[in-house]
């Protein structure tokens, strides 16, 4: 089973989710934006992941700059803040056994294949 938390509106999100289905993988898709994770949750991601929770940020986002940009926040206020306002979260992200990888460029995800 592969979970891939998507954003249709992104290109690199669809190219990824178009790759995971040429190879007729079981696909579990979360559109984030409309459901996004728990705190809980989020934290398993970035474990998973093997990052910082900063390294997760989409920093380019208006509402990072707007409300975040130039302060010194702790993982845990980095992790609400994504929670909060899911466009901050980088995507495409896939999850398929206990191994995750951000669809940036798509290919990353033949990694975890």
């Amino acid at each position: 089973m592969i979970t891939i938390y998507h954003n249709p509106r992104c290109r690199k999100s669809r190219e990824t989710l178009e790759i995971l289905e040429e190879r007729n993988e079981d696909i579990t898709i979360v559109k984030y934006l409309e459901t996004p994770p728990t705190k809980e949750k989020l934290s398993e991601i970035i474990n998973l992941l093997g990052i910082s929770p900063i390294d997760l940020v989409r920093k380019n986002e208006a509402t990072w700059k707007e409300n975040y940009k130039n302060k010194i926040l702790t993982n845990d206020e980095l992790i609400e803040a994504m929670v909060g306002n899911p466009k901050l979260i980088e995507r495409p992200i896939v999850i398929k056994n206990n191994k995750a990888v951000i669809g940036r460029p798509p290919s990353n995800v033949l990694d975890i294949l």
